[in-house]
C-alpha cells in the first residue's frame, strides 16, 4: 500500500455509472515504439478502466503521430490540441502529439470518475486546445527537505541535500499531467548556495532521471537558477551581465548543463530582490541580465523566466511617496520590447505580494512588446497556510476575466496571458504549489481544490469555479450528492469568508510578520517592506493616486480613472488606494469602520457554519478525510475569532466610533 493518497487519479470503483460499461474498443493514433508518453497513457487508460468499471477494452491504433519539436507557445498549443469522438462499440482519440493522447485520456477518465455518460458526452465530438502554453507549478522546495511557505509536510524532492527519486516522484508527475500541468520548476526561486551546486556534476545525474519521468508525462522540467552562480560557484568576483568574463563562464556552463540534462527546458531567475544580487547591482537593466542568459540558452531551445518581483526592501515607513505597489511598473516598462524572444516575465498577479484581495498588476496590459507569464499563489501563505479553507479558484477567475483595456478586443488577463492579444511567442500560468510530503500531498484535503483546479483552469481558462470543484468534490472525495452539495458550499464562498474575517476593503498585511499567519493589525506598520495600512485615528488606507504615490495612474483608463477617484474605486479595493476617513460612506451604504466591524463579525459567524456543514459529514465519507478537515477548521475557526476581536478593538480603540449595532468589542 502506498504511504500518500493517489487523491483524484485513485480510480475508486464507480458502481452507478453503467452507462459506460458497454465500452468495448479504444482507437488511438500510434506512436513510435519507443513513446514513452504514449506507453504512460495507454497504461493510465487501461488501469482506469479497470479499475472504476472493471473493464478492459480492447486498444486499436489508427493514424500515426509524429512529434514535432516545439518552438514556440503557438506549437505546444497546437501539439497538445486533441479530439474525442464516438465510434462503433467505443471512443476515437485524435490528437497531434503523445501529450495530446495523455490529456485526451485523462479527459476519458474524468468523464467517468465524474459518473457522466460517455455516450452523451462525446456525442458530438469534443475537440480541446489548451487555454495556455505553459501551465507550470513552482516548487519552493529547499535542498535540505524544507519548504519555504510549505504547509504540507517536507519536500518529496530533497533530503539532506539530495534528489530523491521514487515511486512517489512518478505518482507525483500522474497527479498534475492529469490536471493538464505541463511544466515545473522543482527549486525554491529564492535560490540560497546550495540551490547553485544544482547545476553542477553532484546532481546532473538524478536531473536528468527525472526530466524523463517529467518528460513522460509531457512535463517539461526548468531550474530555478542563482543568478550570482558565478560568484558563489564559478570563482569570479562578478555576475555583471556585460563583463565578457561572466558571459564565458556562463556559455561554458550552459552547454555542460544541457548535455547533461537533455529534457531541461530552461530556468527560473529572481534577481535585484530581497536582498538578492543581480544586474541592479551593476547598474545594468532587467533586460540586460534576462537576455545575457536568453543568448547562450537559445541554441539548446531554452527559455528564460524572469521574475517581476523586484522593489526595494528597505523602505522607511515614514517616506509616503515611495511606494512598493509601484515598483513592478516602474523597473519593467520603460523596457518593453528590449527582451529577447525567448524570455518571458512572470508577473505576480498583484503588485504587492498573493494579498486575499490586490488590484491586478498595471503590467498585465501595461506590457505590449514583452512575453508575459502570470505568477498566483496556491501555497496559502498570506491565505489561511491550509488551515483555513480558502478555495482560490474564484479569485483566479476575476484576475483572468479582469479587463485591462489594452487594446480594442482580447484585453483580458485570460487573452493576455495566452498570447493571443499580443501573439506573444511563449506566455502562460504559473502557481507558487501547495504540496508537500504529507499523506494527502496538500495538508488539508479541501486544500487539493487549489491544486486541482490550478490545474484544470491554466489548461481551460473557461472553466467556472464551480464546475472545477464539484470535479475535485466528485474524483476525490464522494459522489454522494448530498455530499457533494456540502461541500460545495464551503469551499465556493470560503475565499469571501476569509476575506472578510481578516483585512477590509483591499488593505491587507495585517499577519504575524514571522510566520504570516494570524493576526497582527500593526505587525508590518513600521517595517521596512513597504507594506502599510497608514491607520491614524482618523481614517485608514493608502493615498495611491495622483495625489499620493501616483500608482493609480499606471492603468489603462478607464482603469486608471476609476481607481484614482475614491467615488468611483470598488469598494473591495478603496483602502488599497486612497486614506479614507472612518466615516466616508462606501457604495454599500455603509461607513468605512461600519463595514470593518460587520464584515469581522459576520465572517467569523460564515467560519462557524462551514466548519458545522463539515461536522454534517461525519459518517459519510472516509474518516480519515473527514478527521483531517475536522482539526483543521477547529484551528480555523480559533484564529477566525481572534481576528474578529482583535480587528474591530484595534479599530474601535483608533476611531473611537462604537458599533450601531450595538455588539461587544473587546
Amino acid at each position: 500500500m502506498k504511504n500518500y493518497a493517489e487523491l483524484w487519479t485513485a480510480y475508486k470503483e464507480r458502481k452507478s455509472n453503467r452507462d459506460c460499461r458497454n465500452l468495448r474498443k479504444i482507437c488511438l493514433p500510434e506512436t513510435e515504439a519507443s513513446d514513452k508518453t504514449a506507453e504512460n497513457a495507454v497504461n493510465e487508460l487501461k488501469a482506469g478502466l479497470k479499475g472504476m468499471l472493471d473493464i478492459e477494452p480492447e486498444i486499436v491504433f489508427g493514424s500515426k503521430v509524429t512529434s514535432k519539436p516545439v518552438t514556440d507557445g503557438k506549437s505546444i498549443l497546437d501539439s497538445e490540441e486533441y479530439s474525442i469522438s464516438l465510434i462503433e462499440d467505443g471512443i476515437n482519440i485524435a490528437a497531434k502529439s503523445s501529450s495530446a493522447i495523455l490529456y485526451a485520456v485523462f479527459d476519458i477518465l474524468r468523464t467517468v470518475a465524474c459518473e457522466k455518460d460517455i455516450t452523451k458526452t462525446y456525442a458530438d465530438g469534443k475537440t480541446v486546445r489548451p487555454s495556455n502554453p505553459l501551465r507550470m507549478l513552482n516548487h519552493w522546495d529547499n535542498m535540505d527537505g524544507s519548504i519555504e511557505r510549505g504547509y504540507s509536510g517536507e519536500s518529496f524532492f530533497y533530503v539532506n541535500n539530495e534528489i530523491v527519486i521514487d515511486e512517489r516522484t512518478r505518482d507525483y508527475a500522474r497527479l498534475i499531467a492529469s490536471v493538464g500541468i505541463n511544466a515545473v520548476v522543482i527549486n525554491n526561486v529564492n535560490v540560497k548556495q546550495a540551490a547553485s551546486y544544482m547545476i553542477t556534476d553532484r546532481y546532473f545525474d538524478k536531473l536528468s532521471q527525472l526530466g524523463e519521468i517529467f518528460a513522460g508525462y509531457g512535463i517539461r522540467l526548468f531550474l530555478s537558477l542563482n543568478y550570482a552562480s558565478t560568484i558563489e560557484i564559478g570563482g569570479l568576483d562578478s555576475a555583471d551581465p556585460l563583463d565578457e568574463n561572466v558571459i564565458s563562464w556562463w556559455k561554458d556552463k550552459m552547454a555542460e548543463v544541457f548535455k547533461k540534462i537533455p529534457t531541461l527546458a530552461g530556468f527560473l531567475v529572481k534577481a535585484d530582490s530581497e536582498g538578492r544580487p543581480g544586474p541592479f547591482t551593476y547598474g545594468r537593466t532587467q533586460a540586460d541580465g534576462a537576455n545575457m542568459l536568453a543568448n547562450i540558452v537559445k541554441e539548446y531551445g531554452g527559455i528564460i523566466i524572469w521574475r517581476c518581483f523586484v522593489y526595494n526592501c528597505r523602505q522607511d515607513w515614514r517616506d509616503r511617496k515611495t511606494d512598493r505597489a509601484r515598483a513592478g511598473y516602474d523597473n519593467f516598462m520603460p523596457m518593453d520590447g528590449d527582451y529577447h524572444d525567448n524570455v518571458i516575465l512572470q508577473i505576480k498577479n498583484g503588485p504587492m505580494d498573493f494579498q486575499i484581495r490586490e488590484p491586478v498588476s498595471p503590467l498585465l496590459g501595461g506590457l505590449k512588446k514583452t512575453n508575459q507569464m502570470l505568477e498566483v499563489q496556491i501555497a496559502q501563505e498570506y491565505t489561511g497556510h491550509q488551515i483555513d479553507v480558502c478555495y482560490l479558484i474564484p479569485e483566479f477567475k476575476e484576475i483572468l476575466g479582469f479587463k485591462t483595456y489594452c487594446s480594442e478586443d482580447k484585453d483580458s488577463v485570460a487573452d493576455i496571458i495566452s498570447g493571443d492579444t499580443f501573439n506573444s511567442r511563449y506566455s502562460g500560468m504559473a502557481a507558487v504549489t501547495n504540496t508537500g510530503n504529507d499523506f494527502n500531498w496538500t495538508g488539508n484535503y479541501l486544500a487539493g481544490a487549489n491544486l486541482y483546479g490550478f490545474g484544470r483552469l491554466a489548461f481551460d481558462t473557461g472553466l467556472s469555479s464551480e464546475q472545477i470543484a464539484e470535479e475535485f468534490v466528485r474524483m476525490t472525495i464522494s459522489q454522494d450528492e448530498t455530499v457533494v452539495k456540502e461541500i460545495l458550499g464551503i469551499l465556493l464562498p470560503s475565499r469571501e469568508i476569509y476575506e472578510r474575517y481578516t483585512s477590509p476593503l483591499g488593505i491587507g498585511w495585517m499577519v504575524q510578520p514571522a510566520t504570516h499567519y494570524g493576526c497582527s493589525v500593526d505587525g508590518y506598520e513600521y517595517d521596512r517592506w513597504g507594506t502599510y495600512h497608514r491607520a491614524d485615528h482618523l481614517g485608514i488606507g493608502v493615498d495611491r493616486t495622483d495625489k499620493g504615490t501616483g500608482y493609480a495612474l499606471q492603468y489603462n483608463e478607464p482603469n486608471a480613472g476609476i481607481y484614482n477617484s475614491p467615488e468611483k474605486c470598488p469598494d473591495e479595493l478603496v483602502l488599497f488606494f486612497h486614506h479614507l476617513p472612518y466615516t466616508h460612506k462606501l457604495h454599500s451604504g455603509k461607513t468605512v469602520i461600519q463595514h470593518i466591524y460587520d464584515s469581522h463579525f459576520e465572517g467569523y459567524e460564515e467560519a462557524q457554519q462551514l466548519a458545522a456543514k463539515w461536522d454534517q459529514l461525519k459518517g459519510k465519507i472516509d474518516d480519515e478525510v473527514f478527521e483531517n478537515v475536522r482539526e483543521r477548521f477547529e484551528r480555523q475557526l480559533i484564529n477566525a475569532r481572534e481576528w474578529c476581536d482583535q480587528v474591530n478593538s484595534y479599530f474601535f480603540r483608533k476611531s473611537g466610533i462604537p458599533d450601531e449595532k450595538g455588539r461587544q468589542i473587546w
